[in-house]
């Protein structure tokens, strides 16, 4: 029985028409269609499949009509290129893609608002706020302890003994401390004459 098949190329080819047995396999088929049609490229890249998807290329064209074709055998085919497979490496591409997509994300979303409509920025600041206020009497304390050290380290320096009893007769030096004059004659004497120079320009610099 002759069954008609209807090929549908790809541009700039036309829709192909041909009458050819039942039992002709694809393979047969495709030869018989670049005998007829010598304008169709004669590459082994080109492959005929049913609409409904690709099928080996020994199945017979009665094979692939229905119980329902049997009054008027007629088969639609595509002449499609083959798609040839790669070497691979298609996932490990897209999962290296992925992770160079994921390291540019930002985790900076201050500017994002919560479910009460506060800004993050906002509710950060709270929390810093709040533990700096929570830390203040330790901050205080520190300051405290740190002004008493330095206050006898510099009792130390001046030989100052706030434990001595005046009443025991020891050196009242060490408990009042030594007191040092200043004696630099020299010094006091340039201060002053700069001091009197200071005036005196300033006293030639008024108006009359």
């Amino acid at each position: 029985m002759a069954t008609s098949v209807l090929v549908s190329t790809f541009p700039p080819f036309p829709t192909l028409a041909l009458s050819v047995p039942d039992g002709t396999t694809l393979e047969n088929l495709h030869d018989i269609l670049l005998d007829r049609y010598p304008f169709l490229p004669s590459t082994a890249d080109l492959r005929l499949s049913p609409v409904s998807g690709a099928v080996p290329y020994e199945t017979t064209l009665a094979s692939i009509l229905g119980p329902h074709d049997a009054g008027h055998p007629l088969i639609s085919l595509r002449l499609v290129p083959r798609l040839r497979g790669g070497k691979g490496g298609f996932g490990s591409q897209l999962r290296a893609a992925g992770g160079r997509m994921s390291s540019q994300k930002t985790s900076n979303n201050d500017s994002c608002r919560d479910l009460t409509g506060r800004r993050l920025s906002t509710i950060k600041e709270a929390k810093k706020l709040a533990e700096y206020l929570e830390q203040e009497p330790a901050r205080k304390k520190a300051a405290a302890e740190a002004q008493r050290a330095k206050l006898e380290a510099l009792e130390r320096r001046l030989g100052i003994d706030k434990d001595a009893d005046p009443s025991s007769g020891g050196d009242s030096s060490q408990i009042t401390g030594k007191k040092h004059r200043f004696d630099d004659t020299e010094y006091l004497e340039q201060s002053r004459e700069l001091v009197d120079n200071v005036k005196s320009a300033v006293a030639a610099g008024q108006p009359p």
